[in-house]
């Protein structure tokens, strides 16, 4: 299924970023559910997403042909705006609440692939006491290996019968878009999301920063705190990125 047209799409060091008001995202979902659309998806795009997007073709790809790609990290708000362009945050955690509000009352149906030790079940628990009325219908944790061929025919025959209307991965960066991109025209669901960390936020496994935190676009700050060994590198390529994104987009601003 080719990707849908966003309302507002803004370029961001070559790479698109959808700055769609939140409830535009959420009724273009709803359109294809309704209609039965499958195969669409949404890619959650970070510093370290972009990083990654410029030395990997199948990853600047995954980026490039989303349904929509919405901006992760007050890296790429600093990046867009040397560029000229004004956006703001969507991120995937944000985005995983509020598609299970707003589904809860229309039926959709949503499937965790990801997550470790029962994360996504302990996840599922959570939100359904939050969003009463919301449907889970599938819950797969794949290994950390690679999948046998029988294995991912399993995987693909749970989420199909399932029914699912959308399917939430959360296996970390690259991983969890790479499996999107392998799936996404098997498994018969409308939608395919790559969250990440929400999987260990919605859980409980791991803190997520508190609200002004968030506000002032300093969460970096407190996963770092929180995961150092884990972060540190990964915000190294965020800032390696960030730095060379915003000496290209104030070339282009000011010599065209």
């Amino acid at each position: 299924m080719g990707a849908l047209t966003p309302k507002y799409r803004v370029d961001v060091d070559g790479f698109p970023i959808d700055i769609d008001l939140h409830a535009n995202v959420l009724e273009a979902m709803e359109k294809s559910i309704r209609a039965g659309s499958a195969g669409h998806y949404i890619s959650i795009t970070n510093t370290e997403s972009l990083y990654h997007a410029r030395r990997l073709p199948n990853h600047a790809a995954f980026i490039c042909g989303s349904d929509f790609s919405l901006c992760d990290g007050v890296g790429v708000i600093v990046a867009a705006k040397a560029a000229g362009n004004h956006i703001s945050r969507y991120n995937g955690p944000i985005l995983q609440l509020d598609a299970s509000a707003f589904g809860a009352s229309r039926g959709w149906r949503h499937f965790y692939l990801g997550g470790t030790n029962g994360s996504a079940a302990e996840m599922g628990r959570r939100l359904s006491a939050q969003f009463p009325g919301m449907c889970i219908c599938g819950i797969y944790e794949p290994p950390f290996r690679p999948l046998t061929a029988d294995e991912r025919a399993e995987m693909i025959a749970q989420i199909k019968q399932s029914e699912a209307d959308i399917v939430w991965v959360g296996l970390g960066l690259l991983k969890q878009e790479a499996m999107i991109a392998d799936i996404k025209d098997e498994v018969g669901a409308a939608w395919l999301v790559g969250v990440g960390a929400a999987f260990d936020y919605h859980s409980g496994r791991v803190p997520w920063a508190p609200l002004f935190l968030r506000n002032l676009g300093l969460e970096w700050l407190f996963r770092l705190i929180v995961q150092p060994r884990l972060r540190a590198k990964r915000y190294w390529w965020s800032g390696v990125w960030m730095a060379g994104a915003i000496l290209r987009g104030a070339k282009r601003r000011i010599f065209g």
